[in-house]
């Protein structure tokens, strides 16, 4: 948890007076800061990426490509969408060509991932099970007992039952690899990330760590607030993926937090006599600009009444909590557009935005829009240098909690024990994670704050159950995971939770066959 200056950070600023240009999950990736780690790769590597058709997958692929130094080797893309696979395997090659990468790096495709996994030495999920024949459904059923979602892909109805389509097919690939290419690094893209780690932490022995970018996105933003470079600030962030506490940020010994908390009470005062914008200005069909006092009124409401900072977005965050989504005044009050938290935000736009992204690969082929990147601040190209050069890096991953569980596997946990001791031990925790040649090395956080600990700790009973829901195909843990959810708790009696877990369950039928 030192102040060590990272690799991953953004190279400018973000605006955060601007709704982001691009859409969906791209529109969280920025440039990192710094170019490449010291030292030399000894190898070509294997990469098999699965769920080619990510909106993650060009810029990962643009990452890995930039790699200072590196010697080339076979980027595998699988995608059961025989359209968005052929598109990306043109893309990827076309960026190969442009990058200066050809006859160094292979581009292989193929729908079936047996046929390309084997021999690999990492492999990245970006799998979207169902596609998105499901959102209407997770949203539009909860709605109707009163459980207002924005993005409902992580915790609740939404979360819970994206796990139960995606976590077996996760938990299949596993046991492929674990037959085709044991020593491989799994780096999980794929929400919800606490039962996708969980779920695998529990059942197989690769090395598997949640990736996710809101350690990186907040850090900024919290020093662009305080007005000093990151660089100069020594900060600690620990907790689980989406509800991490940034319990330490300070600059030359002087601590932020009265600085950041007084500029919060002003701004969330100025929102509240606002009042919410009635006719906001949209650069798009889901995003908005709004001043910055409109902005993640839920994080800094909870930095005021919880003494920290949180990672994830007003939007997100407001699914995780009994507080702000359970009353349709608090939503009025609280939510704002978009990620700041637009009710079914999520599932009004995600159809779009995977239609534009098709649109605009369309585009890339043609030679009609570019494709110039820099190297993103996502964590997967870093590791995988970290790794290939042994010049070790700090991220911040999804890990299991107790180095002790048998079936953690090496990337699991670091000596010690609980690396976040007031949480369950068997849990998923998002902590600060050394990379060498050795691989992923967790690094033990200590204690929470016990009120930010019990917060955790009240979505990891959730977690738990889903997870183990999805493990064993069981249809009363799941309900009983929903009774745990804590907005869900929060607007429903466990008789009307039962009902509409079971109505969920018959109207995603179809994507659920190991469920009865």
């Amino acid at each position: 948890m030192s102040a060590a200056k990272k690799p991953t950070l953004p190279r400018k600023p973000a605006n955060r007076s601007r709704a982001p240009k691009s859409i969906g999950h791209t529109s969280h990736t920025q440039d990192a800061e710094t170019h490449g780690l010291a030292g030399e790769c000894l190898r070509p590597i294997k990469i098999t990426l699965l769920g080619a058709g990510s909106g993650f997958t060009p810029r990962l692929i643009n990452d890995i490509l930039r790699i200072p130094g590196n010697r080339g080797g076979t980027i595998a893309l699988v995608d059961i969408d025989a359209k968005r696979l052929s598109t990306m395997v043109k893309l990827i090659k076309r960026l190969v060509e442009q990058l200066g990468g050809a006859g160094v790096w292979a581009i292989v495709g193929s729908a079936q991932r047996r046929e390309v996994m084997a021999d690999s030495d990492y492999l990245i999920n970006c799998i979207e099970v169902s596609g998105t024949d499901c959102v209407d459904y997770e949203n539009d059923i909860p709605a109707k007992y009163g459980i207002d979602q924005c993005i409902g892909d992580t915790l609740g109805p939404g979360g819970l039952f994206k796990a139960l389509r995606t976590v077996p097919v996760f938990l299949d690939v596993l046991r492929d690899a674990e037959e085709l290419c044991p020593q491989a690094i799994v780096l999980n893209y794929t929400n919800p990330m606490g039962m996708m780690c969980l779920a695998a932490g529990r059942t197989s022995p690769m090395q598997v760590v949640g990736l996710c970018h809101s350690v990186q996105g907040t850090s900024q933003l919290l020093a662009e607030r305080a007005g000093v470079p990151l660089s100069e600030i020594e900060w600690e962030c620990a907790g689980i993926n989406h509800l991490a506490w940034f319990t330490k940020f300070e600059h030359g010994g002087r601590d932020l937090y009265p600085l950041l908390k007084r500029k919060a009470e002003a701004e969330l005062k100025r929102a509240f006599k606002d009042g919410r914008p009635k006719n906001p200005q949209r650069t798009s069909p889901s995003a908005w600009e709004a001043a910055e006092w409109h902005r993640d009124i839920v994080r800094k409401d909870m930095m005021l009444h919880f003494g920290a900072f949180i990672t994830e977005g007003s939007g997100h965050l407001s699914e995780y909590l009994p507080y702000y989504r359970k009353r349709p005044d608090l939503v009025q009050k609280y939510a704002r557009e978009g990620y700041d938290g637009g009710s079914r935000f999520y599932a009004s736009n995600w159809p779009t935005w995977r239609t534009l992204a098709d649109a605009q690969r369309d585009r890339w082929l043609a030679g009609e829009e570019p494709m110039e990147w820099e190297r993103s601040w996502e964590y997967a190209s870093w590791i995988i240098e970290a790794r290939e050069k042994d010049t070790p890096i700090r991220i911040h991953g999804n890990v299991m909690n107790n180095a002790a569980n048998p079936r953690a596997g090496s990337g699991s946990g670091g000596a010690g024990g609980q690396l976040i001791t007031n949480l369950p031990s068997d849990g998923c925790v998002e902590v600060a994670c050394m990379v060498d040649r050795g691989g992923i090395h967790p690094t033990r956080y200590g204690a929470l704050p016990a009120h930010m600990a019990a917060l955790c700790a009240s979505n990891m009973s959730m977690i738990d159950l889903g997870a183990q829901a999805c493990v064993e195909h069981s249809i009363e843990k799941a309900i009983y995971a929903l009774m745990l959810d804590p907005l869900t708790a929060a607007v429903c009696s466990p008789a009307e939770i039962k009902e509409m877990t079971l109505k969920l369950f018959k109207a995603e039928k179809r994507f659920l066959p190991k469920f009865s």
